[in-house]
């Protein structure tokens, strides 16, 4: 299903076509409609499923197209962790930018500038808050933030906020929103305690359950943990292992793509590029000559990821780590189709290891680290929880390349 079918506004369709979105994930099907109609939600999606995306698109949608107060909050996105807050907050700032829908994140742990910003916005209106339950009770507990017409209340990751403590805090800020709003409620689980939550604060809710397909078993997958640097002398090494047929390169920037090709096609590889600013029959063109074997290799965004019906791809390569757990299933799933087998490589910088870690949650077990070749020095150590790899190590399978 394609953005295009769900009839957003025009505007809001510029940010998604900006942000590289063409086909909807299956938490975005099933969920964008209902919110769109009014309806109260529970829903339960993993993290990575694209449910940000979910929420955030209606959501918008709705304060272009319907009358709402501009002196006013209209809507509000409580979180559990501050770094949830600012990833939502980037998000929609990507999305809304054609539009004149404004937002703010509000949490803890900044200095007292940032409480007299949000003091600001709290008070004179603001389209979307995306908070933290403590943060935002600190400002509910000073008088002037203007609730009175608020339509919209989201519960992001809501079984971790219980996890934390955070059900008073909760019910707390929930007393001071008007009675007549639209609820959602998205959690990964649904424990009794959840339920018991659901009851008091969604009114006859559509209850949607969306779990992330995982990638075939018959998918040979492997990360390299890498310097930035060390990406496009891998790239050329790995394309030179064998005589590969058809091999899929995905970078998650358009400035990656290019520069990417580019050296490739110095290096004499045969090798075009597919992004959104080619045009149609230019990407139509490039696709025709790569499942005619004219063409050896694409080197693309994730305008490819999904809906290519390609069946022999014998490598794909996450030039960079995919967004979430479900572009890194619909990438590496473009290889091994049908009763082939495949391979996916994942090269994972310093700063994408803790992104890559979660996609390695979402999968239920680590990613097998691929050895990288001496010849190109020093690598970073594989160490996500702290996001600060240690160098002078080196991983390896045992497959010498």
């Amino acid at each position: 299903m394609n953005f295009t079918d769900f009839g957003l506004d025009d505007r809001l369709m510029e940010g998604i076509d900006a942000m590289g979105y063409t086909t909807a994930t299956p938490v975005q099907e099933q969920v964008m409609q209902p919110i769109l109609e009014g309806k109260d939600l529970i829903v339960s999606a993993q993290t990575g499923t694209g449910k940000t995306a979910a929420f955030l698109l209606p959501l918008m949608n709705k304060l272009i197209t319907t009358a709402h107060d501009a002196h006013q909050i209209n809507a509000m996105i409580i979180v559990p962790t501050r770094e949830l807050a600012v990833q939502i907050a980037q998000t929609m700032e990507g999305i809304s930018y054609f539009t004149s829908v404004s937002s703010i994140a509000v949490y803890g742990g900044g200095d007292g500038n940032s409480f007299a910003i949000e003091k600001k916005a709290l008070s004179a209106g603001v389209d979307v808050v995306i908070c933290t339950p403590g943060r935002m009770i600190a400002h509910l507990n000073m008088g002037y933030v203007k609730l009175q017409g608020l339509k919209y209340l989201i519960l992001d990751e809501a079984d971790r906020m219980l996890d934390m403590g955070f059900n008073d805090d909760i019910m707390k800020i929930i007393s001071f929103l008007p009675k007549k709003r639209q609820n959602l409620l998205f959690s990964a689980t649904m424990p009794m305690k959840m339920r018991e939550m659901a009851r008091k604060i969604l009114f006859d809710p559509l209850e949607i359950n969306i779990s992330i397909s995982k990638p075939p078993e018959k998918i040979v997958q492997e990360a390299f943990i890498v310097y930035e640097t060390q990406k496009i002398p891998l790239v050329k090494y790995v394309l030179r292992l064998k005589d590969f047929q058809s091999v899929i390169v995905f970078c998650s920037k358009k400035a990656n793509v290019k520069q990417l090709s580019n050296d490739l096609k110095r290096a004499k590889f045969s090798i075009e590029e597919i992004h959104s600013d080619l045009g149609q029959k230019e990407r139509e063109q490039v696709l025709l000559d790569f499942r005619n074997k004219k063409l050896k290799i694409l080197v693309a965004t994730d305008i490819l990821s999904r809906g290519i019906d390609i069946e022999d791809i014998d490598l794909v390569i996450n030039y960079d780590v995919p967004n979430d757990g479900e572009d890194y299933i619909h990438r590496i799933g473009r290889t091994a189709r049908a009763a082939n087998e495949g391979t996916a490589y994942t090269f994972v910088s310093e700063k994408e290891q803790q992104k890559f870690a979660r996609i390695e949650e979402l999968l239920g077990k680590p990613v097998p680290k691929a050895l990288v070749p001496e010849q190109f020095g020093e690598t970073p150590a594989y160490n996500p929880r702290t996001g600060r790899p240690s160098g002078n190590r080196r991983y390896g399978s045992q497959n010498r390349r």
